[in-house]
C-alpha cells in the first residue's frame, strides 16, 4: 500500500483548517501562535508532498527555509508573548487591545 498526493493533501488541508479556525476561535495569544505554527507545518507537508511526487528538490529547499524562518519566529514571537505576561499580567487577546503600557 502507497500514499498517494491525495492522502497527503488531505492531512495538511486538515492542519491548516484546524489552525485556521483555531486562530480565528481562541483568545489566548499563546493558543493562536501555536495555531499559526501548525499552519506554517500544513504549508511545508504540502510542499513536500508536491516535491516527491514531481520528483523535483525545489519544494524540499522552500521547506528548508521555512523550517529556518519557523526557528526565528518561535524565538522572537515566544519572546513577545513573555514580555507582553510581564508587562500587563495577562495573554488573553481581549485585554491586549492597544499597544498602550
Amino acid at each position: 500500500m502507497s500514499i498517494g498526493l491525495n492522502e497527503f493533501l488531505a492531512v495538511s488541508g486538515l492542519l491548516f483548517a484546524i489552525g485556521f479556525f483555531g486562530v480565528l476561535l481562541r483568545r489566548n495569544t499563546l493558543i493562536i501562535y501555536m495555531c499559526l505554527e501548525i499552519m506554517l507545518t500544513a504549508v511545508a507537508i504540502a510542499l513536500v508532498a508536491f516535491s516527491r511526487f514531481n520528483g523535483s528538490m525545489e519544494g524540499l529547499l522552500l521547506v528548508f527555509f521555512i523550517i529556518t524562518v519557523a526557528a526565528a519566529e518561535v524565538a522572537i514571537g515566544l519572546a513577545i508573548i513573555v514580555a507582553l505576561f510581564r508587562k500587563r499580567g495577562t495573554v488573553q487577546v481581549e485585554e491586549l487591545n492597544s499597544l498602550q503600557p
